[in-house]
C-alpha cells in the first residue's frame, strides 16, 4: 500500500531531494511550500502523514498544526530548525505526533516516518497484548485506537493514544522516561527531552486529572509515571 505524504517545506531544493528519497522507498510525496495554503490541503487530502516545517511563509508550522489537528487524524511530524526544548514542546502542545531537528539525515527521517506509520489505526495489536482495557468508567481499545471516559469519546492524537495505551497496558507499574521513549520512539532518554512530560500534561487534561495532584497518571518522583488501576469512577 502506497503511503501518501504531504511535505510542507519552502526550501524548494530540500523539498525536492526529500521527496525523491522518500519516493524511492515506496512513498508518494506531494510538496506544499506555504503554510497559509497547507492547512486547506491537509484537511482536503487527508494524507497519511504530514512533514511540517516550522518556518514557513504565510503561516508558521505551529499555527498550521494547531489549526488542522482537530479534523486531521493522520500523523504530523514537525521539523524544527533548532534542537531547543521550546520548539519541541510547543509543537507537541499544538498536536504534533513527533518532531525532528534540522538538518536531518534522510535515513533518520525515513526511520522516524516508518516508526510513526506503524502506529496508524490499521496497525494490529502486538501478539499477546490485550486489545481492550477497562478501568472503571475508562475504556481504551487498541483495535479501534479509541478511548472513552464516562461514556464520552476522548479526542487523542496518534502520539497521545500510543502513550496512553502503553501506560494503561502497564497499569500499576512505574514506567521511566527512558522506558517510554525507547518503546515509542526507539531512542533513550538524554536527560533533556521533555516530549514525554508534555504529552503526559496533555493526557491529564483530557482525562480530567488534577494537574497539581494527579491520581490517574501519577508522577513517581525520580522514577517516572504510573497509570493507576483505580480512580476511574
Amino acid at each position: 500500500m502506497t503511503i501518501n505524504i504531504l511535505l510542507v517545506e519552502d526550501d524548494e531544493r530540500l523539498a525536492e531531494l526529500t521527496a525523491e528519497y522518500l519516493a524511492k522507498n515506496d512513498m508518494s510525496v506531494a510538496i506544499e511550500p506555504r503554510g497559509d495554503t497547507a492547512e486547506a490541503r491537509i484537511l482536503a487530502e487527508q494524507p497519511d502523514l504530514v512533514i511540517l516545517d516550522v518556518m514557513l511563509p504565510g503561516k508558521d508550522g505551529f499555527e498550521v498544526c494547531r489549526a488542522v489537528r482537530q479534523n486531521y487524524r493522520g500523523v504530523i511530524l514537525m521539523l524544527t530548525a533548532r534542537d531547543e526544548d521550546f520548539d519541541q514542546i510547543l509543537g507537541l502542545e499544538m498536536g504534533a505526533d513527533d518532531y525532528i531537528a534540522k538538518p536531518v539525515q534522510p535515513r533518520v527521517l525515513l526511520a522516524r516516518i516508518k516508526a510513526l506509520l506503524r502506529r496508524l489505526p490499521s496497525a494490529e495489536a502486538p501478539a499477546g497484548e490485550s486489545e481492550k482495557l477497562v478501568f472503571g468508567q475508562f475504556e481504551i481499545s487498541q483495535s479501534t485506537r479509541s478511548a472513552t471516559l464516562n461514556g464520552y469519546s476522548i479526542d487523542l492524537t496518534t502520539a497521545e493514544f500510543d502513550l496512553l495505551w502503553l501506560l494503561a497496558n502497564h497499569a500499576g507499574n512505574v514506567l521511566s522516561r527512558d522506558d517510554l521513549l525507547q518503546e515509542l520512539r526507539g531512542i533513550g532518554f538524554d536527560g533533556l527531552d521533555r516530549s514525554i512530560d508534555a504529552r503526559i500534561s496533555r493526557l491529564r487534561k483530557r482525562l480530567n486529572d488534577d494537574s497539581e495532584s494527579p491520581t490517574r497518571i501519577k508522577t513517581v518522583r525520580g522514577k517516572g509515571y504510573l497509570f493507576s488501576k483505580h480512580d476511574w469512577n
